[in-house]
């Protein structure tokens, strides 16, 4: 708190931006810096212990009031008057205040994130603390992209992504069906379901794990820029080869997950069951299956980012006119920087969204795990 107020009241007395014709600096839009370096002082008075929560929020409401102004001088348009311009460079006021407005939102963070660890606290409070921190680093990407002047050919903002993102929805949905819907889903069935099907059968017939595990291990290092051409050879240039090469990226994380959990069973479990006369398809059952949880949950998270990586990858080695790898191939040749960012969105949202299913999927099967108790 102190760094952000002695950021703030310094950044008072330098410009913060500079007339877009004359070059002059701009000194006296630092004034409405003023109201805002005196709530930051007030703000040190109010957060004492105990009060994290109510603290945290009143600290985010004030950073994000604090943080228009940044985005507003930065990015001024050229057709104002002229006292209104800012543009270009940044001049180091500016820069100043944006660096206690991130103390500010440290600290805002900070107690969020404590109220959020006590037990009683809601799971919104949880999901809060990443998103704010999302959002301050976009904030941070926008202000310098507008503040610095950096070609969008380099660096694209993120008012610009999104929107070249609103006006290509169609054909975003047309590349996103494509590729996760045919090809990553698709293969990621059939890679994980094969895996854990050939490791019951490892685990039932213990010869096959030592000559599959190694050959396992080989195929798993080999590269997707090799494995894409061959399996567009041998399927096509549908969806088909795509999801071939996923099946070979996620066969064998789900084959080694899985024999490491049927493993993690301890002997006085497996005695135990033996002792009730239960045969090995009840001890799997009852026992085993449900102690590799954690470990089948694993490969399935790891295999859905695998999954998505592997399937745009091998787009860009032969695919019909669609798909979020083609779209990336072929935009970025035709420096159409903005879209290529609007696809890269599209696919971490997708990836984002499967893996917090997975996820929230393994919290409610396997509460019961260590790693879930409070």
């Amino acid at each position: 708190m102190v760094l952000a107020l002695a950021c703030t009241l310094m950044s008072l007395f330098l410009p913060v931006g500079y007339y877009a014709n004359s070059g002059e600096p701009v000194t006296w839009l630092s004034f409405f810096y003023a109201p805002l370096a005196i709530a930051f002082g007030g703000i040190v008075r109010l957060l004492r212990p105990g009060r994290n929560l109510t603290g945290g929020v009143f600290l985010t409401l004030v950073c994000i009031v604090a943080a228009i102004w940044p985005l507003l001088l930065a990015g001024a348009p050229k057709d104002l008057p002229k006292d209104f311009i800012v543009t270009g460079i940044a001049a180091p006021g500016l820069w100043l205040f944006i660096l206690g407005l991130g103390f500010l939102v440290w600290r805002a963070l900070s107690l969020l994130s404590e109220a959020a660890s006590e037990r009683e606290a809601p799971r919104l409070l949880g999901l809060l603390v990443p998103g704010l921190f999302g959002a301050w680093l976009i904030y941070l990407w926008q202000v310098g992209v507008t503040g610095f002047g950096v070609p969008s050919v380099l660096l694209p903002s993120p008012a610009l992504i999104a929107a070249v993102f609103m006006a290509s929805t169609d054909t975003l949905w047309a590349d996103f069906y494509q590729t996760f819907l045919k090809s990553v889903l698709a293969g990621y069935a059939l890679g994980c379901g094969s895996g854990f099907l050939v490791a019951l059968l490892v685990d039932r017939v213990p010869f096959l794990q030592r000559g599959l595990l190694p050959l396992g291990n080989f195929v798993s290092a080999l590269p997707i820029v090799g494995v894409a051409p061959i399996m567009v050879m041998w399927f096509g240039f549908d969806w088909q080869s795509k999801a071939a090469v996923v099946v070979i990226m996620t066969f064998f994380p789900m084959l080694v997950n899985t024999i490491a959990g049927l493993h993690a069973t301890a002997a006085m479990e497996r005695d135990l069951m033996r002792s009730y006369a239960a045969n090995y398809l009840q001890t799997l059952v009852r026992v085993r299956l449900p102690n590799a949880l954690p470990f089948l949950f694993n490969a399935l998270k790891i295999n859905s980012t695998l999954a998505l990586i592997g399937a745009i990858v091998a787009e860009f080695f032969g695919t019909p006119i669609v798909g979020m790898g083609f779209r990336i191939s072929t935009e970025i040749g035709r420096m159409n920087v903005e879209m290529v960012w609007a696809t890269i969105v599209v696919a971490a949202v997708a990836g984002s969204l499967f893996y917090g299913l997975l996820a929230l999927a393994e919290r409610a099967t396997t509460f019961w795990h260590p790693s879930y108790r409070q």
